[in-house]
């Protein structure tokens, strides 16, 4: 896992990428996935980042962030950003973010009760933006701002 600093040469990490996907023969996609959780915040992202290295190269995240719940959920959350490189195409990475979210705990009950163990959102995937209500929030661009 890349520090903000260390990603700054981020043409080279995309080169080096580009380089491992010829050699495996399969296509890169760059991605922007948001973290967040609203209990025990720095051990589930911490988890959960080491989770992502398993489907992502070359990744470069945002430092933490605290914000307040939006949308009448309640507490507070610690979100954070990451761009990446994948091979997973579309559908395999978003079924890998959910599986990743039920490895680590993630239930309808704890939904309904407004426990976010942890929250794995595909923001972009080669250019393609998700979650376009998310664009907006006041976090998501701060976060962003520190890419």
């Amino acid at each position: 896992m890349n520090s903000i600093h260390e990603c700054l040469p981020v043409y080279f990490n995309r080169v080096r990428v580009q380089r491992f996907a010829r050699r495996k023969k399969k296509k890169m996609h760059e991605v922007l996935i948001s973290l967040a959780a609203n209990c025990d915040h720095k051990k589930n992202l911490s988890e959960a980042r080491q989770r992502l290295e398993q489907v992502l190269y070359s990744s470069c995240y945002t430092p933490e962030l605290w914000t307040d719940a939006v949308g009448g959920a309640t507490g507070q959350y610690l979100n954070q950003m990451v761009k990446a490189g994948t091979s997973l195409d579309l559908d395999a990475l978003q079924a890998a973010l959910k599986q990743i979210e039920l490895d680590m705990g993630r239930t309808p009950a704890d939904r309904q009760q407004g426990i976010v163990r942890i929250d794995l959102d595909l923001m972009e995937y080669d250019r393609q933006r998700y979650h376009l209500r998310d664009w907006g929030r006041h976090y998501v661009q701060q976060l962003i701002k520190l890419m």
